[in-house]
This record gives C-alpha cells, sequence and structure tokens, in this order.
C-alpha cells in the first residue's frame, strides 16, 4: 500500500463510518473499483488503525458527553440506582444496546470474514440500507428526544446494529433508522446511535489490536499508514458534526438514493467483469 492509497482510503473512511452509507462496503470496493492489489496482511493492519481513528474521531466530538456519562454510570454502580440521573440512566441504555451485537459479532465470525471477501455481498447489502433509511422516514413519528428513550428502544436499536456486522449495511444507518423507527428524532437517534458505537468499536478495537501485536514486525509498515490514520480521524470528526446538524432539519433522502445508486454500479461493474 502507498501512500497516497493510504490517504484516500482514510477519507473514504472517515466520511463513510458516520455518514449512513457503509464503510465497510466502501473499504471493500474502493480497491476493487481502483485496481488495487494490496497484501491481506497489509490490508489487515490498515483496518485496524481505521477502526481506532473511527474511535478517537467519537471519544474527541463526544468526550463532554461520555466524561459525564461515565461519571453517572459510577455513581449509579455505587448508589445501587440506574436512575440516579438522567446521564447515568442513558449509560445503561447504552450498554443495553450493545449486548446484541456483541453476542451475534461472536457468532457470525466467520460468515461475517466470508462476506467482506466478496464485493458482491457489498452490492446486495447497500440496498438493506437504503430500505432501512426509507421505512425510517415513512413510519417514525419522530416526537422523541434523547430523554425519553426506554429499555425497549435501546434493545431495538441495538438488534439493529447486528446488520452492520456485514460489509454494505451501514451501522449509522441502521441504528439511526432503528431510532427513528422508534419515534426518535433524527438528531436525537444519530447521537444515540454514535454514542452506542463507542463500546463495541472499543471491544472490536481491543480485540483486532491484539490480533494485531501477534504478527511479527508489522511496525514496519505502519509509518506507511499514518496520513491515513490521521486524514481519517479529521475527516470522521467532521463527518460527525456535519450529520447532527444536517439531520436538524433535512431528511435522509439524499443517503438513500446514494445506497441505491451506488449498489447499481458495483453490480454493472461486477457483472461486466465476469
Amino acid at each position: 500500500m502507498t501512500v497516497i492509497q493510504s490517504i484516500i482510503l482514510g477519507i473514504i473512511q472517515g466520511l463513510t463510518e458516520f455518514l449512513p452509507i457503509s464503510s465497510s462496503g466502501h473499504l471493500v470496493i474502493a480497491p476493487y473499483i481502483f485496481g488495487w492489489e494490496i497484501p491481506e496482511t497489509e490490508a489487515f493492519i490498515f483496518n485496524v488503525l481505521l477502526q481506532v481513528s473511527s474511535l478517537i474521531s467519537l471519544i474527541l466530538y463526544f468526550r463532554n458527553d461520555l466524561i459525564e456519562i461515565g461519571k453517572a454510570l459510577w455513581v449509579s454502580i455505587i448508589t445501587k440506582s440506574p436512575s440516579y440521573s438522567e446521564q447515568s440512566r442513558l449509560g445503561w441504555l447504552l450498554l443495553i444496546s450493545t449486548i446484541p451485537a456483541g453476542l451475534f459479532g461472536i457468532l457470525l465470525e466467520g460468515l461475517v470474514k466470508l462476506a467482506f471477501a466478496n464485493p458482491i455481498m457489498v452490492a446486495v447489502s447497500l440496498p438493506l440500507t437504503a430500505g432501512l433509511l426509507l421505512l425510517a422516514e415513512l413510519s417514525g413519528k419522530r416526537t422523541k428526544k434523547l430523554n425519553q428513550i426506554t429499555w425497549l428502544d435501546s434493545l431495538w436499536i441495538g438488534l439493529f446494529q447486528v446488520l452492520a456486522l456485514f460489509p454494505g449495511v451501514s451501522r449509522s444507518g441502521a441504528t439511526i433508522s432503528a431510532g427513528m423507527i422508534r419515534d426518535l428524532k433524527r438528531p436525537a437517534s444519530a447521537r444515540f446511535a454514535f454514542l452506542m458505537s463507542v463500546p463495541i468499536m472499543l471491544a472490536a478495537g481491543l480485540s483486532a489490536m491484539y490480533d494485531l501485536l501477534q504478527l511479527p514486525d508489522f511496525y514496519l509498515i505502519i509509518p506507511t499508514f499514518i496520513p491515513g490514520f490521521i486524514s481519517s480521524t479529521v475527516v470522521g470528526y467532521i463527518a460527525i458534526r456535519w450529520l447532527l446538524k444536517y439531520l436538524v432539519k433535512n431528511k435522509l433522502t439524499i443517503f438513500i438514493l446514494y445506497c441505491t445508486a451506488l449498489s447499481i454500479v458495483i453490480f454493472i461493474l461486477y457483472l461486466n467483469n465476469y
């Protein structure tokens, strides 16, 4: 992998991890479209770094929220009062929402790895993301605020996060849609979706880092990936900020159209090569 490839893929990760258009899907199809032959070991190392960069973007943007939630959770544990405050209640709901993806991530690990090896899987899954976004716009009442989320809402959104284990299904798209279907306002749903991704991304990142440390001499190629890591972190932060502002007054229509169009393009490219 070259430095230029690293930067381009970093920008793609930063944008698509948080916009509801599937980062995993784009990282699968980008090398395929550009004709890049990236060695499997390099791809693995770089993907680990990108996971960490996205987590850093989230932590930087939501640092104040995460500190307050963490403090409130600690107090609620000491006092044995989950509803000690709005922040402690939100913290427990966020933890509940991570349970489904954690369980299914372990059970479906082999199947997920196979899916990532096939670009056509992205083309099949992108319409699912578009369909979820469309369903959210058509069915949700969008009347509930963040402090009105129930444990059932939290579990429901967590179940939708399971879909994002597969490339082409956007994590943010699936979880934002799930929240809107449960009548959350668009910005509130996006905020909860981003906050709930922190624990699962942290767990996935730690697991991937452990696997990375088992590779011999992995550190020798890290310098090539640093520009991509930086670009992913910066663009990811900007994408979070932009989307939360965009959803205050706008619908998800552009993302529905984009996912649908990209799926068609991938199908055409794939069929032309066979």
